[in-house]
This record gives C-alpha cells, structure tokens and sequence, in this order.
C-alpha cells in the first residue's frame, strides 16, 4: 500500500543532544527537558524519556480524536481521561520496539459505548494512524 501525503496544518521540530542521555527541546522554547533512561533499563533516571514522551503525545492525540468522533455523534466525553502505558522491550529479531496501551476513562458513558468511542477515535488519531500495523496497540475502557 502506498504512503498517503499529508498536506501539513503544523510542523513540530525538536532536537536531541546525547540521545537517550541527554536532553532535547522544541524550536520555539516550550520543550526543553532532560531525557535519561530509566532506572529499570540502567538508567539514572534523572529525567523523562522517549516513552514518556511518546505517552504524553500519544494520550492527549486519542483523547482529541475521542472528541472529534464525541462531536460527531453528539456524545458527552466531559470528565474524560486517557492513559497510554508505552512499553519498550527487545524483539526477537534483534533490536527494539514499543508496545502500547490506551486507557480511556468516559465517565457519561456505559462501557460497551466507551469501547466503540475508543474503536472509533482510533481511526482517527494521528498516532494510531501512524502505528498501525507496526506496533502493537491495545485499547480498554477503564
């Protein structure tokens, strides 16, 4: 299947320094953190990391894909949360890769209507666009 190009509404640019021991920061100034890897991978962890990074950008796309399907189908998603959990770990071909799970929490809504928001907002979201097929994503109603 051939890749669709995209017509760019905004370009976000950030630069790494050091890598995973380092720190990397936006263009504009409003990211400028320290990134380490995490204990638990022999890290320090002093500062954030690419998961995290990943997480955060990842839980707040969803939840804006959930109310663009919420809009659509005039569906209340107040109170709303989601929590992606972004895993790294080695593949069995050699190198690395990232699994994810998204959590959303739909407080107005019963969890068989939860389950098809998420279903839905997950052909809308960038990120979920972006990932299908190469990684796993998983996706439960909290």
């Amino acid at each position: 299947m051939p890749i669709e190009r995209i017509d760019p509404l905004y370009t976000a640019v950030a630069t790494a320094e050091n890598g995973r021991d380092g720190r990397v920061a936006s263009d504009d100034g409003q990211l400028d953190v320290v990134v380490n890897p995490p204990k638990s991978m022999g890290g320090n962890g002093a500062g954030t990391n690419p998961e995290q990074l990943f997480a955060a950008g990842y839980s707040a796309c969803f939840q804006g894909a959930m109310g663009v399907v919420a809009r659509q189908e005039k569906l209340d998603i107040s109170g709303s949360t989601v929590t992606a959990k972004v895993s790294i770990g080695k593949l069995s071909a050699g190198g690395f890769g990232i699994a994810v799970e998204l959590v959303a929490s739909v407080p107005a809504l019963d969890e068989a209507a939860t389950k098809d928001l998420l279903e839905k907002a997950h052909q809308v979201c960038p990120y979920s666009n972006a990932t299908r097929g190469n990684i796993e994503v998983s996706l439960s109603a909290a």
